[in-house]
């Protein structure tokens, strides 16, 4: 059975997935925080959750190494965050 990401999840899935196509590297956690308006410790733990449910996979304490599992497609359009 695949796991579904909720619709944040999602966000965090399409943020990935665009900064990757734009920048050719994966994003920090600073830069998903300044986009997601949020606090450095929720970022960690959002990070921590898609690699848990298998949504990505990275290399702890290496800078950038977040990669996408899930199928660029099957992801959510990624919306501006309201300021």
């Amino acid at each position: 059975m695949n796991p579904v990401p909720t619709a944040r999840q999602g966000q965090f899935l399409a943020y990935i997935h665009s900064y990757r196509l734009l920048h050719g590297c994966a994003p920090a956690e600073a830069e998903m925080q300044r986009f997601f308006q949020t606090t450095p410790p929720s970022v960690h733990s959002m990070v921590l959750t898609l690699e848990r449910r298998g949504f990505i996979s990275r290399v702890p304490g290496q800078a950038r190494s977040i990669t996408l599992i899930v199928a660029p497609e099957s992801l959510p359009a990624l919306n501006r965050v309201q300021r």
